[in-house]
């Protein structure tokens, strides 16, 4: 039997302490697949916020990655996120076939076992890769870097059960541009629907793991310029620049176990491919660790390919040990605010989940907000209210620098907003409904074109502006950053409301409701209540920076028009003017109104009667309930004090919504529009600001109402929370009465 080298040794035991064993004590940060998952697979992503890859069932696949707000900007398509080359790809080839070429049958990949390590962020694949009469243990662990933005690292680690000859390669793909590309800036819904049938693509509903809206939320392309490498030095590097957008660079240094025997190192470069390819000689029974250091950036983030070269040499040089034992640090650290169910196993797996998802994909100490589908092309990228109202709520107290960018990008894109504004006729700011994340520029499709009516962003945006003051407390950020915007957008609304003299009172006409199937409506009361908070909002910052409000601001939010119906006692989703009888994924926005961020005033009995309404509307006139439908369910149960029903509609928010094996929310339960990050950030959401009853507001972080906890439960903790520069942990928990109650306890 061979002896390995105390460095190996070493080595393994760190690769083996990134799989489930290190984890074991808490199996709410595991998610595993099996050879069970093989047909049902839908790709999970490593991530940390600036760089990405997506996960596959090998652990060793050429995967598409993407990279922080690196768009590509083709004539007539709407910017998207264009893909960097893939970086994470190891291949292996015993002398029977190449691994990543035979496909996957548990006779094949034997005692499979995938492991997404949460608490780690780390990815560990096992299985015997059994073929062509030689069998090898394949052990597969990546991270991207929690610690050093700029880094990620993938090794496998192999035993073969033979004595001989291999090949192992380690490749980047140089993508080709996505094929048919649609002229999306300009074509209609019917347009679209018939190119992508034409197309041989259909955009119908999918059993999983297959995207159901890949025809048109497809990667955008990075056009390589330069790519070499060197065979000696078992380096590889590029510069490519997004299609017409920002450059990038990439490159990949590659790590040998010590005592391999290379019998050939050659350098591959195809207009495809850009590779280092080795023939080795194995001895039966010893395990090779080979190791691919890779170092990313981009145009404002980092250097070029040549500066990335030096990184991922550096990164050679101190080994995977060390960056692994560092990135582990940085997500424990991370994991420090957390929220603790107890009592309900599958929910807190759950929310483990989503955090992890929502942490994958924030920076810290940029202005770029997250987009809607993370580090993916869903969505095209775009930023929508979801950055503003869904996902930076849910991060402003358990991670407040993660939160920033989001409401810093709103600062950095004025301008265009600015111009937007005059293009429509109005003043101050006008922010888009699906905002480009590097320039802030309006790239909604047009074939949505009717959602520039949805201007309700803009006051979600104060909002989001506002709160961020509330809980940091940082005046100077306000003067500098947050009051421009809250500014500009209380001009917007001053110059977009109407006054109705009958009355003596403000309308908002033709919006799009959150419902958005009602898509040119007259004073929809989600539109109308949140542009009088931000209204409000404006005159309070104004005090605060010592500047002088616009008087119509006060008279404008306190004469605002939000539809009401005495006799029944509950609001309208918009003037009575318009027929309420569509059939919508919401069936009513009416449980908008009870929404954290606006929690608009009303009676307990007028909260009961639209939350009740609501109900009657999705069983009506829903259909297919999005997942922010279910939180918003849970939020409301909760404020009326029913908390079994909150625990009920927590519970239902995650069979369906969640795919295996590792839990990527879709936006509905038939619809695979998957990666969704504001319905991480929702779910997130229904326990800081539902169960608990807290509210960000003027008097701080209040009790808006009593806490619930769903039966069954023990205990639910906020763990880390900072508030003005404080940090707490905040519990619910039942007295002796079995009554819920709300404790904080300093750290």
């Amino acid at each position: 039997m061979s002896t390995l080298p105390r460095r190996l040794l070493a080595a393994l035991a760190l690769l083996a302490a990134a799989g489930p064993a290190a984890a074991a004590t808490d199996p709410s940060f595991l998610l595993t697949a099996t050879a069970a998952d093989f047909d049902r697979y839908f790709p999970s992503y490593l991530a940390n916020g600036y760089f990405s890859t997506m996960t596959s069932v090998r652990g060793t696949e050429g995967n598409r990655a993407y990279m922080v707000a690196l768009m590509d900007y083709a004539r007539d398509d709407i910017a998207r996120p264009a893909a960097i080359p893939g970086w994470s790809e190891i291949d292996y080839n015993p002398g029977g076939g190449w691994l990543n070429a035979t496909r996957v049958a548990p006779h094949i990949f034997r005692d499979y076992r995938q492991t997404l390590d949460m608490h780690d962020g780390t990815l560990t694949t096992r299985y015997r890769f059994a073929y062509a009469n030689k069998a090898t243990d394949v052990e597969v662990a990546t991270f991207v870097s929690q610690a050093d933005g700029h880094l990620a690292a993938t090794r496998i680690a192999l035993t073969p059960q033979f004595d001989g000859e291999a090949q192992v390669t380690f490749p980047i793909r140089l993508w080709s541009e996505y094929q048919p590309r649609f002229p999306i800036a300009r074509m209609t819904g019917e347009e679209m629907i018939a190119a992508v049938i034409a197309s041989g693509q259909t955009l119908d509903n999918k059993p999983v793991p297959i995207p159901d809206r890949a025809p048109v939320w497809y990667p955008g392309y990075v056009r390589v310029a330069a790519a070499d490498g060197d065979a000696g030095a078992l380096t590889l590097w590029l510069d490519g620049r997004a299609q017409g957008g920002p450059a990038m660079a990439l490159a990949a240094a590659v790590g040998l176990p010590a005592g391999l025997k290379v019998e050939k190192a050659e350098l591959e470069k195809t207009p495809y491919r850009l590779s280092l390819n080795l023939t080795v000689k194995f001895e039966k029974g010893r395990t090779y660790a080979f190791t691919k250091y890779v170092a990313a950036s981009r145009e404002g983030w980092g250097g070029d390919a040549r500066a990335d070269r030096a990184l991922a040499e550096q990164a050679r040089r101190t080994g995977f040990d060390a960056l692994l034992a560092r990135h582990r640090e940085a997500w424990h650290a991370l994991w420090r605010s957390d929220i603790v169910v107890e009592g309900d196993p599958q929910v807190q797996k759950a929310l483990h989940s989503d955090l992890y998802y929502l942490l994958s994909n924030t920076t810290v100490g940029t202005a770029w907000p997250m987009g809607a589908c993370a580090l993916t092309p869903g969505y095209a990228g775009h930023a929508f209210w979801d950055s503003d109202s869904w996902v930076f709520p849910a991060l402003l107290l358990l991670h407040p620098e993660r939160a920033r960018p989001i409401v810093m990008f709103r600062s950095r894109t004025m301008q265009p907003a600015r111009e937007r504004a005059r293009q429509y006729g109005a003043a101050g700011l006008m922010y888009p409904w699906e905002a480009d994340p590097e320039t802030g520029v309006d790239h909604t499709p047009h074939f949505a074109y009717e959602v520039y009516r949805e201007i309700h962003v803009n006051a979600d945006i104060a909002i989001a502006q506002w709160q961020y003051w509330l809980a940091s407390g940082d005046e100077a950020w306000l003067k500098e950053h947050g009051w421009p915007v809250i500014r500009g957008i209380a001009e917007f609304w001053a110059s977009r409301v109407s006054y109705d003299a009958a009355h003596d009172r403000y309308e908002i006409h033709h919006v799009t409701s959150p419902d958005e199937a009602y898509n040119d409506v007259p004073n929809d009361s989600f539109t109308n209540a949140a542009a009088r908070k931000a209204l409000q909002i404006a005159v309070k910052a104004a005090g605060q920076v010592g500047a002088a409000p616009d008087p119509k601001w006060g008279e404008i939010a306190a004469k605002m028009y939000i539809p009401f119906d005495p006799k029944a006692q509950r609001h309208l989703d918009f003037d009575a003017s318009v027929p309420h009888d569509k059939i919508t994924w919401m069936g009513s926005s009416l449980i908008w109104l009870m929404y954290p961020n606006l929690d608009l005033p009303m009676s307990p009995q007028v909260r009961r009667n639209d939350f009740e309404f609501q109900l009657h509307e999705l069983k009506e006139h829903g259909d297919d309930p999005n997942e922010m439908m279910m939180v918003m369910l849970a939020v409301g149960a909760a404020e009326l004090g029913d908390a079994r029903a909150a625990g009920e509609w927590i519970r239902r928010n995650l069979p369906g919504f969640l795919k295996a094996p590792f839990n990527v929310r879709t936006e509905t339960v038939a619809n695979n529009a998957g990666y969704i990050l504001s319905t991480s950030a929702g779910f997130v959401q229904s326990f800081v600001y539902g169960l608990t009853g807290l509210r960000i507001d003027d008097d701080g972080l209040r009790e808006a109402y009593a806490p619930v906890l769903p039966p069954g439960w023990r205990r639910l903790t906020l763990k880390g929370v900072s508030f003005r520069g404080r940090r707490y942990d905040i519990a619910v928990e039942r007295g002796a009465d079995g009554q819920a109650r709300l404790t904080r306890r300093a750290l």
